[in-house]
């Protein structure tokens, strides 16, 4: 028989319009009771549940929800009772036997054994924060494709301008785009518009700036315009306000939590370092290759800041959906796919991936040209975002800035075996053999 761990439990099934709960107490004699009631999901009917559950002065409560059903619930009830938010997939009831009230009382016999295992639920204001973070890549995402939209109706009025200019909506190119919205047909003047770099390629502006533009193309092409100004006005208010709550969790009460997730360091007086605050750690990622300061706070805004959590930098990149699938079989490995995890920090961390391999003489760009020509540019990518958030998990851990290896790295780590290569590849060339006589540099 299991042993009994909690005497007290509950179980909900929560969908959108109502939550079907199980209420478990066990007596002296080890006999368990048990209620099952259905509850609505407004406000008031949370209450209502929240007042039942204490009735049986319970202490743990396990809930089963898919989509974002589950959040007003954990609202109501996570100042109250020990929540834990499980995976439905983990906890699949006996086949043919699937009801509302059968998963109800499931889950909470399995809580009363201890047999389950919960989702990371950060606390409020990390809530808040990754509220913020998500809806601001939602409107970076929003300009992004109104900025396609721009570049599809200047292509229908021949007007070339992408082809010479890299950013359409740079300032020399809005302010072509406002005269043209005015009615400015001229392309000469349009050209002269040009600032900087882009003066040297007048000529080629001028070519690009003449075309066939009607009416509808200015009218579509000035509300277009507008909505990407006041997208732009959105996204910078987010982000100040962003920063404002960081500097809120850098403060006590937020910031006054013992350090127990980095291992507070003692100095040399016996006295342990301050927590890691929320702004210190945005500069610490933000030493990354390829993550700027927004991608630091959607990296934090996901993963949070206590890496304990995470007992190695690999359960990390798992819960993100970042390390290969293990799937094996009488000693055969089949298919290494990603597991499914945050799908926020994972296209966080592969939009920065892009960034990084682009970035001259580093391990990130050198790590991901030695897989690409193996395992191809996707695998690649990916196995330069799981670096990073290796590397991510180590830096918060440790308290330490991004150390950069150096391009030459892999050529550095095996550099018999590299110049052993390079000599084959020689005398392949050649026909004949090739020696190589080391002289020490000249002072």
């Amino acid at each position: 028989m299991l042993p009994i761990l909690y005497r007290r439990v509950a179980g909900l099934d929560v969908h959108k319009k109502t939550v079907v709960a199980t209420r478990i107490q066990v007596t002296d004699e080890d006999r368990a009771e048990w209620e099952t009631h259905t509850f609505g999901t407004t406000t008031p009917d949370l209450l209502q549940l929240h007042d039942w559950l204490l009735e049986w002065q319970v202490t743990h409560v396990a809930m089963e929800s898919t989509g974002d059903y589950w959040k007003p619930v954990y609202n109501v009830l996570e100042d109250t009772f020990e929540l834990l938010v499980v995976n439905a997939k983990h906890v699949k009831h006996v086949p043919g036997r699937k009801t509302d009230v059968k998963d109800s009382e499931w889950l909470a016999e399995l809580m009363m054994h201890g047999l389950l295992k919960a989702s990371f639920i950060p606390p409020r204001p990390q809530r808040a924060l990754r509220d913020m973070t998500r809806y601001r890549t939602t409107l970076v995402q929003e300009r992004t494709r109104l900025v396609n939209r721009v570049q599809k109706l200047l292509e229908g009025a021949n007007i070339k301008l992408s082809s010479v200019a890299t950013d359409i909506m740079g300032v020399s190119a809005r302010a072509m785009l406002a005269e043209i919205v005015a009615g400015q047909a001229n392309a000469r003047f349009l050209a002269e518009l040009a600032r900087g770099r882009l003066r040297a390629k007048i000529p080629q502006l001028e070519k690009a700036l003449t075309g066939i533009v009607l009416p509808h193309h200015r009218f579509l092409l000035a509300k277009q315009l507008v909505h990407i100004d006041f997208l732009d006005e959105q996204i910078e208010e987010i982000s100040a306000e962003i920063g404002r709550q960081l500097e809120a969790m850098s403060r006590p009460p937020y910031g006054s939590e013992p350090d127990t997730s980095q291992g507070a360091k003692e100095d040399s007086t016996g006295e342990g370092e301050p927590p890691l605050t929320w702004l210190q750690a945005v500069a610490l990622l933000d030493t990354i290759p390829g993550v700027d300061r927004q991608t630091a706070e959607k990296m934090l805004a996901e993963m949070g800041l206590d890496m304990s959590r995470f007992p190695t930098a690999g359960h990390l990149a798992t819960w993100a959906g970042l390390a290969p699938g293990n799937d094996q079989s009488g000693g055969k490995r089949y298919s290494g796919r990603t597991t499914k995890g945050n799908e926020a920090l994972t296209t966080t961390m592969v939009v920065a991936a892009w960034t990084a391999v682009r970035t001259k003489d580093t391990f990130l760009k050198a790590r991901y040209h030695r897989l690409a020509a193996r395992r191809g540019k996707k695998r690649a990518i990916v196995a330069v975002a799981h670096s990073m958030l290796v590397s991510a998990w180590h830096m918060l851990t440790n308290r330490q800035p991004y150390q950069e290896l150096g391009g030459d790295y892999f050529d550095q780590r095996k550099k018999e075996a590299k110049m052993s290569y390079l000599i084959r590849q020689l005398e392949k060339l050649s026909g004949g053999s090739v020696s190589i006589q080391i002289q020490p540099a000249a002072a």
